[in-house]
């Protein structure tokens, strides 16, 4: 069997899919062949990226929508589904922060971050199940995170909403194995983005001190590892959490 990975064919979801690691994603599996349709907040920031996204493949789309909105994501997936008649992996990407100390932490920044992260997967993966079920197949991916399994001070919503997304994914395996659909969660440590861009020299190499590959990840680690998850390589694997962070925590 050959092990390139090649998803012509495929019609791919990414949310959150126009920026950081979500574009990267979209733009590995364009590469792959795939046809990758990006659900996205801002529209702004999609056209900030189209030419770049354009330059691997024409076999994309772009849906401007907000995913804590149960009702506009079903709305969408309705719109996806009439336009493409299948949705063949869904990777649940989306997602937002507000850190502070518990004991601060506003019931807005507890619910927004809980809304977004853990909700919006639970409204967009229900929509998509019902068409992944009728077909008896589909790839689920998830982005949780090694906080969801470890905890951070001043990141107790993140980190809830993150352990959240690595439950809902076992259940979602469960119950739906039998239908051929596999759900999988990745949990990323420290990768390079916009956030980790901002952080002091000093922090930087603190933080490189407690990865054993001695290095902060980068978005294509993600996207890989979304890739084969996506791929037949991946075929008896499902309710698993992939741990992509370099050896931190093991």
């Amino acid at each position: 069997m050959s092990l390139c990975i090649e998803l012509t064919g495929k019609t791919a979801i990414v949310t959150g899919g126009s920026s950081g690691i979500g574009l990267s994603i979209s733009q590995v599996l364009l590469k792959a062949g795939a046809r990758v349709i990006i659900i996205d907040i801002d529209e702004k920031r999609f056209i900030s990226v189209k030419d770049e996204i354009e330059k691997i493949s024409p076999e994309f789309d772009f849906y401007e929508a907000d995913i804590k909105n149960s009702e506009k994501i079903s709305e969408t997936i309705q719109k996806i589904i009439s336009k493409e008649s299948k949705i063949d992996i869904l990777v649940n990407n989306a997602g937002i922060v507000k850190d502070g100390l518990l004991i601060r932490m506003s019931d807005e920044d507890w619910l927004d971050v809980i809304n977004v992260n853990l909700n919006g997967m639970f409204y967009i993966t229900k929509n998509v199940l019902k068409h992944m079920f009728k077909a008896k197949s589909g790839r689920i991916i998830s982005i949780a995170s090694v906080i969801g399994e470890i905890g951070n001070t001043g990141q107790a919503n993140y980190a809830a909403s993150k352990a959240g997304i690595i439950a809902l994914t076992k259940s979602i395996a469960k119950e739906y194995a039998a239908r051929g659909i596999l759900a999988n969660a990745i949990a990323p440590g420290f990768i390079k983005t916009v956030m980790t861009d901002k952080l002091p020299e000093d922090i930087k190499d603190a933080i490189k001190k407690g990865i054993p590959l001695n290095k902060i990840g980068e978005p294509y680690d993600i996207a890989n590892a979304v890739l084969f998850l996506c791929s037949e390589l991946s075929g008896y694997i499902t309710g698993s959490v992939m741990n992509v962070n370099g050896g931190m925590y093991m």
